[in-house]
């Protein structure tokens, strides 16, 4: 996903950027550039909302029947225009969405059959049976195992926004080298090794994996920034997908 422009980062010290989430709430879906703002943010969360619906204990048919209703609902009717600017997260708000929708439209959504046919998002509900299934089934409420399914889909979408950036500088085998320094648990390789495969040095493989890592953080922040209304959000919402990832 890339960004609404080609400004610098968002940070402690730089003019906030446009997001697709400020955007959305400033147009509601009148413009045609909102709209797709808003189905490009839902590509993010369907996923977490879908497992959330799961978790509630609806079936998978039932949850896909009811996810592809609620995007229907959100994406055709404006809903955003009930949205409250000044609780600008959309993590937040579509939780808030779906949790209503879950108590008042069950009956219209399963009369409705996934938009009544209408694939408004490209939803592969066969990889989201696979993928819940491999999900960790402990205790956790429905809204904590919803955080959690956010913060994974935030890291892999930064994950593939860098990937890509190395692969247009030239540097997708820096990138496949150097990537497990990235994940939490994960098996760094050795540096002297690394440098054998790359034809680098040690010292300029030291180099690469700070920068790697900066470019992580950096590229996790512009994630993040899609999704809130503004900068004074950014820095809690990371504190969040910080918790979310460590929450049981």
């Amino acid at each position: 996903m890339t960004t609404a422009t080609q400004a610098p980062t968002p940070g402690r010290d730089e003019p906030f950027l446009t997001t697709r989430w400020s955007m959305v709430l400033a147009a509601g879906s009148e413009r045609e550039d909102s709209a797709s703002a808003l189905a490009e943010l839902c590509e993010t969360y369907w996923y977490p909302l879908y497992a959330f619906v799961r978790r509630r204990g609806h079936s998978a048919e039932d949850a896909r029947d009811l996810t592809q209703a609620f995007f229907t609902r959100l994406l055709e009717k404006n809903a955003v225009g009930v949205a409250d600017p000044d609780r600008g997260r959309f993590r937040a708000f579509l939780l808030g969405a779906l949790k209503h929708f879950l108590a008042n439209e069950w009956n219209r959504a399963r009369a409705e059959k996934r938009g009544g046919g209408q694939r408004l998002l490209s939803i592969d509900y066969g990889a989201a049976d696979e993928r819940f299934d491999n999900d960790p089934q402990d205790d956790a409420t429905p809204e904590r195992a919803f955080e959690r399914s956010w913060a994974l889909e935030v890291l892999e979408r930064a994950l593939a926004r860098l990937e890509a950036e190395y692969s247009r500088r030239g540097k997708q085998r820096v990138f496949t080298e150097l990537r497990e320094t990235l994940v939490a648990g994960g098996e760094p390789p050795s540096y002297k090794q690394a440098a054998a495969r790359l034809s680098m040095t040690e010292g300029a493989i030291k180099v690469a994996v700070h920068r790697l890592r900066q470019g992580f953080r950096e590229a996790l922040r512009r994630e993040i920034a899609q999704t809130v209304g503004g900068a004074e959000d950014l820095d809690a919402e990371l504190r969040d997908l910080v918790a979310a990832l460590g929450r049981p």
